[in-house]
């Protein structure tokens, strides 16, 4: 990627090893003459912002299209409202989980690759921030005795256990209801096409395959812990108009608590996946 087309989205890095701000009008982005300026830098940073650019939803859809195939939800909904409230999404109680570090897709064969995010209404001061963490930069700063040994652990995922983080005794029909989704064994470190090899944890990782259950779970935690510390995070506190896009292959992302009947509201529109997990 030539220098010269950073310097034209006027592309600041916000954390050294996570996350680029990136400040550029409606004109330029919607041309997608950028656009693969754009995706070098969010494979490489993780998260992109774009602050209070303000699309529309027909914009953030045309935006979201010049960087790949557009992925639609359930219903072939180009735009998904996300937010706690029941009111204005019915689905809200999928949503809780969304408050534990996770990656989408662990369920699908092929996950999505990134996902855009847009303001729409604040909630109370101080709530509902969206943290990010960098799966490829706490995989590369492993110890080399480590990556010898997960490279080779496959870890059990499910919807299910997500269940647990937010309700710690549901009722048998809601936990079957989940449990139907069924469980996909993944690989705890994945290899990507690239070659860079990334973290595959969150709160849908039951258990290690073949290991006993407690060191499983210690390490299940032990790797949380790591992934997560500050010098791979990224915390965004939203203003409204903006929009921030992230990879979904090589982060982990959560949203920070806050209350259903605040009027937080973002809206979503996602990029099809291009490589499944390996």
């Amino acid at each position: 990627m030539q220098a010269d087309a950073v310097d034209a989205l006027s592309a600041r890095d916000i954390n050294p090893r996570i996350g680029t701000e990136i400040l550029a009008d409606k004109t330029t982005l919607l041309s997608g003459e950028h656009a693969d300026t754009i995706r070098d830098l969010l494979q490489r940073r993780g998260v992109l912002v774009f602050p209070e650019i303000s699309f529309t939803d027909d914009e953030q859809v045309a935006f979201t299209e010049t960087l790949g195939a557009l992925a639609t939800e359930r219903k072939g909904e180009k735009l998904y409202n996300v937010t706690l409230d029941k009111t204005v999404n019915k689905q809200a109680d999928y949503l809780k989980g969304s408050l534990y570090w996770h990656l989408d897709g662990t369920m699908n064969e092929v996950p999505i690759l990134a996902s855009l995010l847009s303001s729409k209404a604040l909630g109370n001061d101080g709530e509902g921030d969206t943290e990010f963490c960098n799966t490829y930069a706490a995989y590369d700063d492993l110890p080399d005795e480590d990556k010898a040994v997960f490279d080779g652990l496959q870890v059990t995922h499910s919807t299910w256990t997500t269940l647990f983080y937010y309700e710690p005794e549901p009722a048998l029909e809601i936990l079957q209801q989940m449990m139907s989704i069924g469980e996909r064994d993944l690989p705890l470190v994945w290899t990507h096409r690239s070659g860079r090899k990334s973290l595959v944890l969150g709160c849908t990782a039951g258990h290690v395959v073949g290991m006993d259950r407690r060191k499983s779970i210690e390490l299940l935690v032990r790797l949380r812990e790591w992934a997560t510390q500050p010098h791979f995070v990224y915390r965004h506190q939203w203003s409204v108009g903006d929009l921030v896009m992230w990879d979904n292959t090589g982060t982990m992302h959560r949203a920070t608590p806050y209350d259903p009947a605040s009027g937080r509201l973002l809206q979503r529109t996602k990029l099809a996946g291009e490589e499944p997990f390996a």
